[in-house]
């Protein structure tokens, strides 16, 4: 897609601060980072969101961050990591092709501190679970 930002870092029409390369997914750095080493894995052809991505692009995407998990946190001193994919706009994806962030934490850094949850009123999550079973059932018959 010749608009699409990531496809054009993925075939070298843009600059990155990349930090691997294969020949189906890149990874470099976020530009706006949420912390230091904020890497970005995309595959290079485009796919908009993971259900709309091949199961072998989405292997090799998190073969990829396992890989670079390691080295990223050694970079950074980090304690730990997230692993994210936003999928959709309501999800927070900004760039309409699918990647993944490897984000680097450390203990009390304050990231995702306001993660509101809650409980689900009598019934309702055995509804829910219920429905989500027979939409599965119906995409695997």
């Amino acid at each position: 897609m010749a608009e699409c930002i990531f496809c054009r870092i993925a075939n070298g029409q843009l600059q990155a601060a990349k930090v691997f390369e294969a020949s189906d997914v890149v990874a470099f750095l976020d530009i706006g980072p949420v912390s230091d080493g904020h890497t970005l894995i995309v595959p290079k052809a485009h796919y908009q969101t993971v259900d709309l991505c091949p199961k072998e692009v989405l292997a090799r995407m998190i073969q990829t961050a396992a890989m670079l998990a390691k080295a990223v946190m050694a970079a950074t001193g980090a304690d730990g990591y997230n692993l994210l994919c936003n999928n959709g706009r309501a999800a927070g994806q900004v760039v309409p092709h699918v990647h993944m962030h490897l984000i680097p934490r450390r203990h009390n850094d304050g990231l995702f501190d306001k993660w509101p949850s809650y409980t689900y009123p009598a019934g309702r999550i055995e509804q829910i679970a219920a429905t989500i079973r027979a939409n599965l059932k119906a995409d695997l018959d």
